[in-house]
């Protein structure tokens, strides 16, 4: 059973990792969940018809109704704060400052004054090419260089809550690359996973960008990819613990794999011969792309975190078989 109790409030809720753990949430018996999101069409509408929850909000209305009133919405035991503009390429600074580090701001503060746990989306891109480390361990988070406009969003926050010393009573989580079902929305930010699945169901090929490093081989520029179902496992950790356990914590596998692993993943799971090629990466991306990710979850493990990572090859081999090739959704 699940120690999570109370109403919970889970923002972003119709998104790809938002939806999984509203499912995960399901799985556990927990249905008095609050979902917020936006631009409810499509894939996105689909990713929450099977769950179940009590409320749906729009995100401007939650918003709105918080800032005139306070209690507007009653009490939550916990927030998961996972909505956000999650687009690596977005070049609309004031909208990223104000979608993910204004309303991040609010939430914070509106759930630390009233007693809630508060559960919010970092990310890995926080800590741009890796030159500085992937330490979340390291509370010098200064020293950090994002390569991206969103990845500076998400890093402003965190600044903002060490600096005005809520992290202490917060938990922010560093999501590596995630990737799973509910995530067909995402447009160019989908996962390759679900990239190459139609790609090879077009062409019978996939396509990886070259290297532009000569330390990195074509298709061997290495990510720490997640499984979405062993991400929202971590999320739903922070809240079941029965300590105020606070600060920055990396999610991810602990072990990096290249795009040509991943790739013939894939095909091993269609169960097809391998066809790769390499193409070129845009040239918006090639001073901005991450050659090596690998997340430190040695901090995550202290808490008490204990269950296993899915291996890369079953992880794909569930999402493919069971969500993909089927056209599934989580809980349908």
């Amino acid at each position: 059973m699940s120690t999570l109790h109370g109403r919970i409030l889970v923002t972003g809720g119709a998104g790809f990792i938002g939806s999984a753990l509203v499912w995960a949430l399901n799985q556990r018996g927990l249905t008095d969940i609050v979902v917020t999101d936006v631009a409810l069409t499509g894939e996105k509408r689909r990713n929450f018809t099977a769950l179940k929850f009590t409320d749906y909000v729009e995100a401007g209305d939650l918003r709105a109704r918080i800032a005139q009133n306070p209690g507007a919405f009653g009490e939550f035991s916990t927030v998961f704060h996972l909505g956000a503009c999650s687009s690596t390429t977005e070049k609309n600074f004031p909208y990223l400052l104000d979608n993910n580090f204004a309303v991040t701001k609010e939430l914070a503060a509106w759930s630390l004054a009233r007693g809630t746990r508060f559960i919010y989306a970092s990310s890995a891109a926080t800590y741009g090419d890796g030159a500085k480390g992937m330490d979340d361990r390291d509370e010098n988070l200064a020293r950090l260089k994002p390569l991206n406009l969103y990845g500076e969003s998400k890093h402003l926050f965190d600044l903002h809550a060490q600096q005005a010393g809520w992290l202490p009573r917060i938990v922010g989580l560093k999501y590596f690359n995630v990737f799973g079902p509910n995530e067909d929305h995402k447009g160019d930010m989908r996962s390759l996973v679900n990239k190459a699945y139609q790609q090879i169901q077009a062409t019978g090929e996939v396509g990886l960008f070259k290297s532009y490093k000569p330390e990195y081989k074509d298709g061997e520029q290495q990510r720490d990819f997640l499984y979405v179902k062993d991400a929202v496992e971590m999320t739903l950790h922070f809240a079941e613990k029965a300590t105020t356990t606070g600060g920055l914590y990396n999610l991810g596998s602990g072990q990096a794999k290249t795009w040509l692993e991943l790739a013939n993943a894939i095909f091993s799971a269609l169960e097809r011969k391998p066809a790769i090629k390499f193409i070129d990466m845009p040239g918006e991306l090639q001073g901005k792309y991450q050659y090596f990710t690998q997340a430190d979850i040695t901090k995550l493990r202290s808490t008490g975190y204990d269950r296993a990572m899915t291996p890369l090859p079953d992880a794909v081999r569930d999402y493919v078989k069971n969500y993909l090739v089927p056209g599934r959704k989580l809980g349908e």
